[in-house]
């Protein structure tokens, strides 16, 4: 009985006690949701119904809305609704309408469960509200699990896109991931509950709705029992993929060395690593980096000093045997590529501002303007702090110097020591920041191009 394996499946995956805990129901008003309001009543469960109106299907959405809310009558629960400009918000986020409706969906789910008494919901304000543990129910079930298998397989995944949809993400909990569609239609009919149909769920337009409408049939025609065989599969990944985090974060362990809002590794040592397509993955993927990427990563580690490639959030730079991976935003990163065309650069210590002239002053005595050579350098440009063996020809002289040396020399205090930042071009220091430059990069008799640098503290 569905009632049974429902009861059965909470408690194994979830801990959820009817006389403890008051859950947040995502309820549209189709055949899912509505079982799943059926079922948490005759658990004995206490919820609210929450309900999204995206919308995007006029006189049907309203319809959708009004429905849920009459739900709410019939099992005297209260009913949360929320009106999306779900086509706006896509437009102004250049998303599909798909993700926009997820993002805003979820987001308010969370906004729910976060700050529970405090959602403008309509209701007086002597209605005794019960606040929900933060857990929001939603009503995936096996064949919605089977569709995202395939989608995530057609399109390249990760071993973690192969697990489906998992019973508990966060505070969002799946009761009905054990059922197939048609247990839940056949509990519906028994017990004679009505329910909206989403027009949209017709069409093929979507992914999904081909996978379920075109796909399945097909593979049913010559694996007749394709769908027990993927949901076997699907559990089978979710052990592999245990086994897989396991080593990987082992690994991630050993190589990353995180340094304020930036992560080191040892190019050499990573290098080493088998499988190494597999690990680089692994580490770049929290930062923005697509798989399709990964084969440009390795040939990164390949790459001269300086050499770097981008995410919308992050670069990885080669400096020396190091990758290090750092935030684009100059202000949060220790480890800043300035690239040429830069005119300014804003960073945790103050601001620099770039100019490329020709040549027709001298070199300047300005402790905070560094006039360089510009035919000299090659981009793109570190600006990172001073570290412990840096070395540089102070400007006048011909040998090199330790900094350290260079800095008893000056009387600096610790402090003021921590806080040197360098410029340098092929791991030559050109400027320490604020003091000097380097002599290799003074101006000359035959300079044509110079780079003036202006730095302004913070």
């Amino acid at each position: 009985m569905l009632l049974e394996r429902f009861k059965k499946h909470i408690a194994d995956n979830f801990n959820l006690s009817p006389t403890t805990h008051h859950l947040l129901l995502a309820v549209s008003g189709g055949i899912d949701s509505v079982v799943m309001v059926d079922l948490f009543t005759k658990a004995g469960f206490n919820f609210t119904i929450a309900h999204c109106n995206f919308q995007l299907r006029g006189a049907e959405s309203d319809r959708d809305e009004a429905f849920v809310r009459n739900l709410g009558v019939r099992y005297d629960k209260e009913v949360l609704v929320k009106r999306f400009d779900t086509a706006a918000y896509a437009a102004n986020n250049k998303l599909s309408v798909q993700v926009a409706a997820r993002e805003l969906r979820y987001g308010w789910f969370k906004e729910l469960v976060d700050r529970p008494q405090t959602i403008d919901d309509g209701l007086p304000s002597t209605v005794n509200r019960r606040p929900w543990t933060a857990f929001v129910a939603t009503a995936h079930h096996a064949d919605d699990n089977i569709e995202t298998l395939l989608m995530h397989f057609f399109r390249g995944c990760g071993i973690s896109g192969l697990h489906g949809i998992l019973p508990k993400q966060g505070h969002i909990i799946r009761p009905l991931l054990f059922a197939k569609r048609a247990k839940i239609v056949a509990y519906a009919s028994e017990q004679g509950l009505t329910w909206v149909e989403d027009s949209s769920n017709a069409t093929d337009k979507y992914s999904r709705n081909y996978i379920r409408h075109q796909v399945m049939p097909l593979m049913q025609t010559i694996y007749p029992k394709v769908e027990d065989n993927l949901l076997g599969n699907i559990e089978r990944f979710k052990e592999v993929e245990m086994v897989y985090n396991q080593t990987m974060n082992s690994t991630k362990t050993k190589l990353l060395e995180v340094k304020g809002n930036e992560t080191h590794i040892p190019i050499l040592k990573l290098k080493k690593q088998q499988p190494l397509r597999s690990i680089s993955y692994e580490i770049v993927k929290d930062f923005g980096f697509e798989a399709s990427q990964v084969d440009e990563v390795i040939k990164l580690l390949n790459a001269s000093n300086g050499s770097f490639m981008a995410s919308a959030t992050h670069r990885l730079i080669i400096n020396r045997n190091w990758l290090i991976i750092a935030p684009k935003q100059a202000e949060e990163a220790t480890n800043v590529l300035i690239e040429a065309g830069t005119n300014e650069v804003v960073f945790s210590a103050g601001k620099l501002v770039l100019e490329i002239s020709t040549v027709d002053g001298q070199q300047s005595t300005d402790k905070a303007i560094a006039t360089i050579n510009a035919d000299t350098i090659t981009y793109p440009l570190l600006l990172r702090p001073y570290e412990t063996g840096d070395y540089f020809y102070p400007l006048g002289m011909t040998k090199k110097k330790k900094l350290s040396k260079f800095f008893i020399d000056l009387k600096l205090s610790k402090t003021e020591k921590e806080n040197i930042w360098v410029i340098e071009s092929d791991k030559r220091i050109v400027w320490v920041v604020g003091y000097r430059i380097d002599n290799r990069f003074k101006l000359t008799h035959t300079t044509k191009e110079l780079l003036t640098i202006s730095f302004a503290n913070s």
